[in-house]
């Protein structure tokens, strides 16, 4: 970004990314496009908008469009470029050039041909705990640190999942859609009756900080809760879940609950004979990942009556393309992907996220990193 070493904050306002281009010329590039802070520079005479260049600051590409404060927070100590989600790749590609820190969403690929286009690239800072969307193993060859933000969803995940089991139980989506279509008003006949949750049984596979979170909750329902990861030894404040083989507590589950970070070994960790185990009268629930699920034998569970139904915060396809059949199915409750969608939790993950990456690029060891072989390379490169 270029500015006139005069110009301060206060005596010049910020422009848009076309009106501030428009200004440039013709002739500038795609990482000044995408640029979000602008400050009035000379050039031949005439007072022009550029972007602020300082050599000595290293430049961080930003995929989430941060609000004035956090971007005022990086611009403090980077050259910042911000780019929209949308960004054709080679548009992308060119911002990403020079770029030694990339804070993005965790919807964003960052792939070989990504990172083999952003050679000075020291880190991948992910807004969200998961980092399927990352090349894992790609990044820790370059010497790239890979974070993310555990922690500080764990809370909002975990209410959501009891908010999924209860509408589930309590068959609350469809009660609701009774009232507002006027089925009550007109004596239609009600929904089914739903089903207490106490004494229950909650199935929790992956017992980690969610799962964990989640298993306090469901006890204070009065549910039963057993669960299977890759310890026996339930974690501490955790002695009352009982682990189980996964086989035995999908057959002795009246509801189940993901709780697993995407990786090739989770990949349709439920397909059709894992969900045959379940009971008939079990519920399935997923605010983790996707592909978790295979959502085709899913279906088919569905509609055959394996299982009496799903709650899902995640789908294998997001968004979903609109035609996909689990979008019809009367037993089955959706949501967009909104775990951690409250704005406590929002601001902890971007606080979180912004600090592992000025960490990495101070040279000072990040929060959470999810890679930290990575990380003697990462701090030292310059």
């Amino acid at each position: 970004m270029d500015e006139d070493e005069r110009a301060s904050p206060a005596d010049h306002p910020v422009m848009d990314a076309d009106a501030a281009a428009a200004r440039v010329g013709h002739g500038s590039s795609v990482a000044n496009r995408v640029c979000q802070t602008r400050w009035p520079i000379e050039a031949g005479g005439r007072r022009l908008y550029g972007f602020r260049v300082e050599a000595s600051l290293p430049i961080a590409c930003v995929t989430i469009g941060p609000p004035p404060e956090v971007l005022s927070r990086l611009e403090a100590v980077c050259q910042v470029r911000v780019v929209a989600a949308d960004t054709p790749a080679g548009a992308l590609h060119e911002a990403l050039a020079g770029a030694e820190g990339l804070l993005c969403s965790a919807l964003m690929p960052v792939n070989e041909s990504l990172m083999a286009g952003a050679p000075r690239l020291r880190v991948v800072s992910n807004f969200g705990v998961g980092f399927n969307n990352v090349d894992l193993p790609e990044a820790t060859r370059r010497g790239i640190a890979v974070c993310n933000t555990p922690g500080v969803l764990s809370d909002a995940v975990a209410d959501l999942t009891l908010a999924l089991i209860l509408a589930a139980s309590r068959r609350l989506v469809e009660n609701a859609t009774y009232v507002t279509s006027r089925g009550w008003s007109g004596g239609h006949p009600a929904p089914a009756l739903g089903f207490d949750i106490g004494g229950k049984t909650l199935g929790i596979i992956g017992l980690g900080r969610i799962g964990r979170a989640v298993a306090r909750r469901a006890r204070a329902f009065g549910m039963e809760v057993v669960y299977h990861d890759t310890f026996e030894t339930p974690p501490e404040g955790s002695d009352d879940c009982q682990y189980r083989r996964l086989d035995d507590l999908l057959g002795e589950s009246d509801i189940v609950s993901l709780h697993v970070n995407l990786a090739p070994e989770t990949h349709h960790l439920l397909d059709a004979r894992e969900l045959g185990l379940m009971k008939p009268t079990a519920w399935l629930v997923n605010t983790s990942r996707g592909p978790v699920i295979n959502q085709a034998a899913l279906v088919r569970a569905l509609r055959q009556g394996t299982i009496a139904g799903a709650a899902l915060d995640v789908l294998e396809t997001e968004p979903p393309m609109g035609k996909e059949p689990i979008l019809s199915l009367p037993n089955v409750v959706l949501l967009p992907h909104v775990g951690s969608a409250t704005v406590e939790t929002r601001a902890a993950m971007l606080d979180l996220a912004v600090k592992n990456l000025l960490a990495v690029l101070a040279g000072q060891e990040p929060p959470a990193c999810v890679n930290r072989e990575a990380l003697p390379r990462a701090l030292r490169r310059r």
